[in-house]
């Protein structure tokens, strides 16, 4: 085998081992198996996974990339954690694509997909009553995909899907964090859904889908803001 090719090999066998530690390391974020703040110390990982350090250190550069791991100043690299700002700027992103993308998905949704939606809007009111923030969020979750899911722009769809990412990562309910904010995201749902049963204009569609996620985003920087001298949070 020529040097060349031995070269190759080597490589070709980094970026897979790469992408296989990018994936495991990125599914034990997102399932709390690592949770915020966790140290990820590449030799350790590495060791853990028996290969070498390179592939760890450019799975650990990617998520980083995502916003999945932060590298902290005498810390090293972790997982990272919660932070109100951060989250709210996610969902002001969000806010945008996903209003596009309802909009554009919504005349490629029939009778059937709009019951499933609706029964989805259901099981989240169902978890409010239960008070159960971890299947309400699951559940606002299966409810936005159940709709762009549609969506025939896939580049959009990535971008939603690495969006929302971040926002699982985080894994805060608005349910537990602006509680005030749940009842209102249901009811919201269900106005969203109707104008799409009715054919409405699409950028009314659009507008009604990035008000909503909107809406969240500004209670969670209502809940962030302290209280003035008169007792009252500033509208922000």
């Amino acid at each position: 085998m020529s040097p060349g090719t031995r070269a190759k090999k080597a490589k070709d066998s980094n970026e897979s081992k790469a992408e296989l530690s990018y994936e495991l390391l990125r599914s034990r974020i997102l399932d709390g198996t690592y949770v915020p703040g966790y140290r990820l110390v590449v030799n350790q990982l590495a060791k853990e996974a028996g290969i070498s350090t390179i592939p760890v250190r450019e799975a650990v550069r990617r998520l980083q990339s995502d916003g999945l791991v932060e590298v902290v100043r005498n810390v090293g690299a972790r997982v990272a954690t919660f932070d109100a700002t951060q989250v709210e700027h996610s969902l002001q992103v969000l806010a945008r694509l996903e209003g596009y993308a309802t909009a554009i998905s919504a005349p490629h949704m029939g009778p059937e997909d709009l019951a499933a939606s609706r029964e989805i809007n259901e099981g989240m009111f169902q978890a409010l009553e239960a008070f159960d923030p971890a299947a309400f969020t699951a559940l606002n979750r299966d409810f936005h995909f159940s709709l762009y899911r549609h969506c025939p722009d896939r580049h959009l769809g990535a971008l939603l899907e690495s969006e929302w990412a971040r926002l699982d990562h985080m894994r805060r309910s608005t349910f537990t964090f602006v509680p005030g904010r749940a009842r209102r995201s249901v009811e919201e749902h269900a106005d969203l859904l109707r104008l799409i049963e009715t054919g409405a204009e699409a950028r009314e569609i659009e507008r009604v889908a990035r008000d909503h996620k909107i809406a969240t985003a500004e209670a969670l920087h209502g809940a962030q803001t302290p209280p003035g001298p008169d007792g009252n949070r500033s509208a922000g």
